[in-house]
């Protein structure tokens, strides 16, 4: 009797995990990675991105946020899917598709990773350089980008996820409650649902959907999952409930970005361009609510930039070193799940962390940041054909395939980027 050997290794292995929580308290208690891809998702291409798009079109973009979070939640939970059902990493599901799906990642994470780490290093420095201006840009950036390298390197996961829960909680409560100060008017917030892209560019509608809730980064999910020991098919309904938290969040946080934007630039002519279009934007907030405003949703802001930054150098380089790891694979050599340690991992966090700091004095951080929010959208067909072909095949139990909504929602999200990716070839020529 021939037997699918990934899903025989996963019905086989003998190691102990946890019990899964079943009752919903006891999966709230146990929430944790859903909170760190949240912390890690939003901060650079969001950050910037919905700021920009509030001050140059309102809320007529809110649609974009809210698609863009609902794409992310099925990525993420088929990819946490597909590896509690059967033991494998979403990379050993790429490498099971043959050889261009493996090497399409690795070309793209090296990419990637190069347009990333500015982009990470200069927002952070934007929200630092305008509460501290005691050094420029260039400077507080590189420090964000060794800090966050040293701490990747002397912490260990659970201290990690509390660092990045602590932080999701203070950019929540201040950059929404900054919102929520604001009063919007709900008619025209609630109007930004109605899909369309009015005078907005295709490319901020690509950074906006590309960015809510990061790209390739979602793919670490499966490996902090790993790391909570959450193992096998028990685990797929906490898993759901923990991704659903974690973009619900991030949807909420990247409104109200948005409806910042929106309240105190549109309509302005005043431009989110660098440090100076924030400092406006804090000054705003201190004429019109005091000092403790204007504090509140520049912390918050920046625990929104560095806790992705932080949350990308500790989650992206297990893949890069899962990468390593399937180059490097041999027939019956047992697997070795990759670690903190393990060279490949270490050599890309020196990658996230050095090269772009070239790009940190070309003076157009901002830029960078959109730039990059597009760039990471790509990835997201890619995604969606290889979650339909994975989890719709006989690689996964018939009961844990993809059901009609997730089929659907993948399939939209494919034919939604080849559509405006085609409308912004035709902008260009």
């Amino acid at each position: 009797m021939n037997t699918d050997p990934i899903i025989e290794r996963e019905i086989s292995t003998p190691r102990s995990t946890p019990t899964a929580p079943k009752t919903f308290k006891g999966k709230l208690k146990t929430i944790g990675p859903g909170f760190v891809t949240a912390a890690t998702g939003v901060g650079t291409g969001d950050l910037i991105a919905a700021l920009v798009a509030g001050a140059a079109f309102g809320t007529t973009l809110a649609w974009a946020i809210l698609v863009g979070s609902i794409f992310k939640y099925f990525f993420t939970e088929g990819m946490g899917r597909w590896q509690l059902a059967t033991g494998k990493t979403i990379l050993e599901g790429f490498t099971s598709l043959g050889k261009w799906a493996t090497g399409y990642f690795g070309v793209y994470s090296v990419l990637w990773g190069f347009s990333y780490g500015a982009a990470a290093m200069s927002t952070s420095a934007i929200m630092m350089v305008t509460m501290f201006p005691i050094m420029p840009l260039w400077a507080w950036a590189i420090i964000h980008g060794l800090a966050g390298m040293a701490l990747v390197l002397t912490g260990r996961y659970k201290l990690f996820e509390k660092v990045m829960t602590v932080m999701i909680g203070i950019m929540f409560v201040t950059v929404v409650g900054s919102a929520v100060i604001l009063a919007p008017d709900i008619g025209n917030v609630i109007s930004g649902f109605v899909p369309r892209t009015g005078d907005s560019s295709m490319l901020l509608v690509l950074g906006l959907l590309g960015g809510v809730g990061g790209t390739i980064t979602m793919a670490s999910y499966g490996y902090w999952i790993r790391e909570k020991k959450w193992e096998g098919r028990s685990w797929i309904p906490m898993m759901k409930m923990d991704s659903a938290v974690g973009y619900i969040i991030t949807a909420i946080f990247t409104l109200s970005l948005l409806i910042v934007g929106a309240e105190f630039l549109y309509g302005t002519g005043i431009e989110i361009n660098g440090e100076e279009g924030l400092v406006t934007l804090s000054n705003l907030f201190s004429e019109e609510f005091g000092s403790v405003a204007r504090w509140m949703f520049l912390i918050g802001a920046w625990s929104a930039a560095f806790s992705s930054l932080l949350g990308v150098w500790n989650g992206v380089p297990y893949l890069f070193a899962d990468f390593v790891r399937m180059m490097r694979k041999k027939e019956n050599r047992p697997d070795k799940p990759v670690s903190e340690k393990d060279p490949a991992y270490r050599a890309y966090l020196l990658w996230l962390t050095f090269p772009p700091m070239l790009l940190l004095f070309f003076g157009k951080p901002v830029f960078i940041v959109i730039i990059y929010g597009a760039l990471g959208a790509l990835f997201m067909p890619f995604l969606a054909f290889t979650l339909l072909w994975l989890n719709n095949s006989s690689r996964v139990g018939k009961g844990f395939r993809n059901g009609w909504l997730s089929n659907i929602v993948l399939t939209a999200c494919v034919i939604l980027f080849v559509y405006l990716g085609i409308i912004e070839l035709i902008d260009l020529f």
